[in-house]
Order: C-alpha cells, then structure tokens, then sequence
C-alpha cells in the first residue's frame, strides 16, 4: 500500500495541508497577542506536527526523510523545534530484508554475490533512506564497504516529488512564505540535488573529486573506491575503521583533544565554503568519522553542492566589507549574492547590519542600552517580515551544511568562538586571493584601519538623526494607530446604538425607523470592519 503512487501523494499532501491550516489559524488567532504562554503553545502544535512528521516519514520512507533534511535549511519553514524532533530519522530508517539487497547487487553486477565477495555480512552496518551500507571482503583479501540501493527507491522518489510539487504549488497559493520564495526555482534544486544521490555514479565520481583535493592534508582522510563494482545501485569503497565523530566515549578512551579536533574540523569545513568548487552538502554526524590516530575522515558524497567561482568573489566581496567596516560593500556582496533583490531599502539594511556587527564585536563607540536594542530588535523583525530578503533556492544545501556543521561543532566544543576560530582560515583565504588583485587594491587592502576609522566616526556623528528619524515615524505610527482604534471604537459605539433600531422593525410601522434603523447599522458595520482591517497593518 505504501508503495502505491496514489496512496503516497495522497498522504503526504493531506499532511502539508492540515500542517499549513493549523499553522495559519494560531497565527490568526493569537496575532497582536504573543506571550510566553502563547510561545509554549507554540512549541508543543510545533513538537506534535514533527511527530506526526516523523511517524509518516517512518512509514512510507522515501523523499520524506530527504525532505526533511532538505527543509532544515531554512528557519522559517521547519522551527528549531521541529527539527529537533527529526534528528533520529538518519539513523532510525528501517532497513530492507537482505534478499532484496541481494538481488539489486547481483542484478547489478550481472553475477552471484559470492563471485564478488569472499564474505559478506548479511546485517547492515547503517540504512538511510535511499541506501543500506553492508561490511564485505574481497577475494584479495581487502575490506570493503558495499552500498546498495533500495529497491524501487527511484520510482518511489520520482511520485514523492510529484507530490512535493503539488505542496510547494499551495504553499505558493496561500501561505506567506511561499509568496515571498520562488518555489519553482527551490523544487528545481531539491530536484537536482537529491536527484543526484539515485545515481551512485555521480557519487563516486564526487568521491574521487574529495580524495584529490585533500590528498595533501596530513590529517584528512577520504576512502579509496572501487571502480570495478560500482554502478548506479551499488557503490564500493574501502573499509574505514573509525567511528562518529561526535562519539565522545571513543574521543575520550584515544586522548584525541575535543577542542583541537573542532578547531581541525572548522578549517577543513572553511576550506571548502571559502574556495570555488564542491562541497559536501550533507556534514552530520554519520558522515564524518574519526579515527583513533585524531584523522578525521569524510564519506557519503551522494549530496553536494557547488561554489560557483563568481560567487566566490561576492563572498569575500562580502567578508571584505565587514572586515573594513564598508558597508556599502557588504550590501554589494550580499546583492551579488543574489539575497537582496532590487527594491530593497539599502540604507535601511546598511543601518541594520551595521548596527548588529557593532553590538556583536562590541567595538562601536556608543554602547548600545536597552532602548537602542530594543529599536534594533524591532527594525530586525519589520526587515524579515516586509523587506524583499531572500535565501536563493541554490544557497539552500549551502545553508543546510552550515547550519549542521555548527551544530556538530557545538557537541564537540560547547564553548566554541566561532569568529576566533574561524579568523586564521579567513584571513588565509583573503591574503592569497589578495594575491590576484591590483597593487591599487593591495594598498586599499593594508589600510583597512585607516579606511574604517573615518566610517565609524560619521557613524557616530550620524547616529543622533538616526535616532531622530526613527523616533519620529514611531511617534507617527503611534498616533496613526490611535486614530484607528478611535474609529473602531465609535464605530462599535454606533453599532450598539443603532442594533436597538433593527429589532424593533418587526414591531413598528414608522418608516424612519422601518428604514433608517438597519441602514445605520450596516453603515456601522461597514465601518467598524473597514477599521478592523487598518488595524491590522499595525499588528501584522
């Protein structure tokens, strides 16, 4: 049944759809009147929708559990909440009895498994959701890792995307997010991305790509592969004794140092964010191991991503402006990278990320008190919800890696300073790309503190009519707020006044009243709706 086309997007549409209508009903219902009790509420509709999530992704498999991980990118969709639910479902996937597995690896290799392996252990060592992984031994006596692939897995992906899209096309029809998202361009990359992992082929090839580009780093490793019996359902690769790298009994029993391994781990990870090219766009736990020499070792290339080499330039065009202060720059940067689109209001976000940066690095000459941050948390909010920001579809698994690969480094140091661990690789990227560039921009590059100072002064001179400004439209906004609830106020007035008029039509025959009772009514009415609505511009 769980394989029947029909059944499947039947399933999971109806899921997205109670999702999206309990979601939008809170929302509508508590709007203008969020408390901590509100929150809690929040939480638990959040906590039983990833229960019931994981229960449905459990029981078909498929795209969901890919889905899942896929929607982890984006904040606005699956809350932290949610997502905390989902982490077992990488690990949790039930796995197919072994005589289906055996007989994908026989069709594929055209041959009986003992033809191919000496031995083979019938009970597999990890089950995802596309794949199972078994422990094998050739004839040659080398020790292997044989994964296969589910069987009918690409036709059951191929309706789960079907039935995707039909989600993503209501979600554009009616929810906020979808109308602020190109949805089209977000089910391409999904597509194309975990598309990609049906065809083992393309994961071997990415296999072979990682073990060159870290063939020179001493404590990195990547496992061989075995072109002979990998096809696209069957992927062999060298056994690799080593365990998660989150695992911290087994850190802890071979002296390997959290710290140092998380500081190694951060500079690996930069080294791929930070040069064009691929990178490994799935970095949880079970994809990166650890051996008990501290080598730290990557596997499972089936999803990548790519830094394109223009986008490249934006990111240090990017981090180039933060360095110097040059927020022009940044907004540049972030422009290039496609997160702005053109009618943004710039200045309005040059103050804000100025501002935010100041009261990160704690740096700014005027300390920010309550009211300032205040104001600045506001300004942050209106920003997210009303101006054209965007996370374009193909920075999606970027931000998805990101994301994990923080959470990873966090159980591995809980105290980590990510900006401090994170300076020296930076910094190293931006002198050898630095490299490349002009003598004029080399010059520019050097005088950084000399450029920045004159920015932060009028900065600080301009923060006064900043405050001004927006403690007039605050104060404008107030008043025009009250003007509105007066209206709605008279209107209910006028209401209650008038409702008298329309229940004594039935028993008077005077024709001011037969008339004129129900028309001010409705009149009052009218008003008092059309007031509702203005006062929502100002609780939206």
């Amino acid at each position: 049944m769980n394989k029947l086309a029909f059944f499947r997007i039947f399933i999971i549409v109806k899921m997205a759809v109670v999702f999206f209508l309990q979601l939008t009903i809170f929302e509508r219902c508590h709007r203008g009147n969020w408390t901590d009790e509100t929150n809690i509420k929040w939480e638990l509709l959040i906590k039983k929708q990833a229960a019931k999530y994981r229960q449905t992704a459990l029981r078909l498999e498929g795209l969901l559990i890919k889905l899942g991980q896929f929607l982890s990118t984006r904040a606005d969709v699956m809350p932290k909440a949610f997502l905390d639910e989902l982490e077992d479902l990488i690990d949790r996937v039930p796995a197919v009895p072994w005589e289906e597995a055996q007989t994908v690896m026989e069709q594929e290799w055209n041959a009986p498994v003992e033809s191919v392996a000496a031995e083979i252990d019938r009970q597999p060592v990890a089950s995802a959701s596309i794949g199972q992984v078994y422990k094998a031994r050739l004839y040659t006596g080398e020790l292997i890792a044989v994964k296969v692939q589910r069987p009918d897995i690409d036709r059951i992906i191929a309706v789960d995307f079907k039935a995707v899209r039909i989600v993503m096309k209501l979600a554009k029809r009616f929810t906020k997010f979808g109308k602020q998202t190109d949805m089209l361009a977000l089910y391409r990359e999904m597509t194309s991305v975990i598309g990609a992992e049906l065809d083992f082929r393309r994961e071997l090839e990415n296999g072979l790509y990682f073990k060159k580009r870290y063939e020179s780093f001493s404590d990195v490793d990547i496992p061989g592969y075995n072109r002979d019996y990998s096809t696209k359902k069957v992927l062999v690769m060298d056994w690799v004794e080593a365990a998660r790298i989150t695992d911290i009994s087994f850190l802890e029993r071979n002296g390997i140092d959290r710290q140092d391994l998380a500081v190694r781990l951060t500079n690996m990870f930069l080294e791929q964010l930070l040069q064009e090219g691929k990178f490994h766009a799935d970095p949880h736990p079970g994809n990166i191991l650890v051996k008990a020499d501290g080598t730290i070792v990557l596997i499972d290339f089936g999803m990548t991503g790519r830094v394109p080499n223009e986008d490249a330039v934006h990111i240090r065009t990017l981090i180039e402006g933060i360095l110097i202060e040059d927020y022009d720059q940044v907004i540049k940067g972030l422009e290039g990278l496609r997160f702005l689109l053109p009618h943004a209001d710039k200045e309005r976000m040059k103050r804000v990320i100025r501002a935010m940066i100041d009261a990160y690095t704690a740096q700014s000459f005027m300390q920010l008190d309550d009211f300032a941050i205040g104001q600045l948390l506001d300004e942050v909010q209106q920003i997210v919800k009303k101006e054209p920001v965007q996370l374009p579809a193909e920075f999606a698994f970027l931000g998805r890696a990101v994301s994990t690969f923080i959470g990873l480094l966090h159980i591995l140091d809980p105290n980590i300073d990510l900006m401090e661990v994170g300076r020296k690789p930076v910094m190293d990227w931006l002198g050898k790309h630095a490299g490349k560039t002009s003598p004029k921009q080399i010059l520019v590059q050097s005088l950084r503190p000399l450029l920045s100072f004159p920015q932060k002064f009028l900065s600080v001179l301009d923060e006064p009519r900043l405050f001004r400004e927006q403690r007039d439209a605050q104060q404008k906004r107030n008043e025009a707020e009250r003007d509105v609830l007066k209206g709605r106020r008279d209107a209910l007035l006028f209401m209650a006044v008038t409702f008298p008029g329309v229940a004594a039509v039935p028993f008077v025959h005077h024709e001011a009243i037969v008339y004129g009772g129900p028309v001010l009514f409705m009149l009052s009415v009218f008003f008092y709706i059309r007031a509702i609505r203005a006062h929502k511009r100002f609780i939206a």
